[in-house]
């Protein structure tokens, strides 16, 4: 490996380990986005919220150059015990001092009508709207790789 390609994915990986950080004390951590198959069409970005701040939050919006819509989508089980995915319009809350998941199998950002293939390794940049916050801007790695519960928050104890 030359000096050149050791020192940028360096740089590369440095910039990913640090969180975003908007001005209202929101905090992205851990993002990742996967795609089902190499021909799908839509994929989803998965990543922690921490809301440092004093007040409560929402994410009410999300965007992506790499998808025509961009929808905050969750899992809910119907009647018969199917699960569902479904378009959560009122965004997810992120308390005043608390934080918010958005992993597989439940609460994610939906990316549909991609523009791009997505592929393993490849960075996807996602704009977050958040009610009181604003827009934050993730770059967010395509890891098709990850297992499904890699990177869950762990808060017990």
């Amino acid at each position: 490996m030359s000096f050149k390609t050791f020192a940028t994915a360096a740089v590369a990986a440095i910039t990913l380990a640090l969180p975003a950080l908007a001005d209202s004390m929101i905090m992205i951590g851990d993002p990742y986005a996967r795609v089902s198959s190499a021909s799908a069409n839509s994929g989803a970005a998965f990543l922690s919220i921490a809301n440092h701040g004093d007040e409560d939050d929402r994410l009410i919006a999300a965007s992506s150059d790499a998808a025509k819509r961009v929808e905050l989508h969750t899992h809910k089980e119907n009647a018969e015990g199917v699960m569902r995915m479904m378009h959560v319009p009122g965004g997810f809350a992120v308390p005043a001092g608390g934080s918010h998941q958005l992993m597989r199998g439940g609460d994610h950002v939906m990316m549909m009508g991609l523009t791009r293939a997505l592929e393993h390794g490849d960075m996807v940049t996602v704009t977050l709207v958040f009610e009181k916050a604003g827009e934050i801007v993730v770059e967010v790695p395509v890891d098709l790789e990850r297992k499904p519960m890699h990177g869950k928050m762990n808060h017990g104890h």
